[in-house]
């Protein structure tokens, strides 16, 4: 059987789920910045390529983005062994991207002794979760993709995606 305990930090010697003590490191500057690609189809890219959309539900952009800072400031409650972290800032944008996509950013920083990946990965991902579920009742055909972190710093080390 091959041992990945030495490389998987949420594992004990023994295979068994743990939380990582983050007793002992330095409280710094953290940030993390990821992304998300809606692709929504040309005539729905359309309807929002002026402003945002107006929907029963209320604007898409605006909403989309409350979901998101509310999902980062949420991560512990989604992921099972991340650290509750009251964050510094959290940051939403979302960008048109001809022809048919949008593009979701979401920037989140602490002063911890933990970094915020996953809080930037979750806000980034409930936010096009949410573009997704006001758009819906115009197409089925809406694709959520290219969810990854692009940026951290402030930890052990830092990471910087070249695209």
């Amino acid at each position: 059987m091959f041992d990945l305990s030495p490389k998987l930090t949420h594992l004990t010697p023994a295979g068994q789920p743990a939380m990582v003590n983050v007793g002992g490191k330095a409280i710094t500057a953290r940030l993390a910045r990821a992304r998300a690609r809606v692709r929504l189809g040309a005539d729905i890219l359309a309807l929002v390529q002026a402003g945002d959309l107006p929907t029963r539900k209320g604007p898409v952009f605006q909403t989309a983005i409350l979901a998101g800072i509310m999902a980062a400031k949420k991560t512990a409650d989604l992921i099972p062994l991340c650290h509750p972290l009251g964050l510094d800032d959290c940051q939403l944008t979302i960008e048109v991207v001809l022809p048919d996509s949008v593009l979701i950013e979401c920037t989140a920083r602490v002063t911890g002794k933990t970094g915020v990946e996953m809080e930037a990965l979750t806000g980034a991902s409930v936010a096009a979760l949410t573009v997704y579920d006001m758009c819906k009742a115009m197409s089925h055909d809406i694709v959520i993709e290219q969810v990854r972190l692009v940026e951290k710093t402030g930890g052990k080390s830092d990471f910087h995606h070249p695209g």
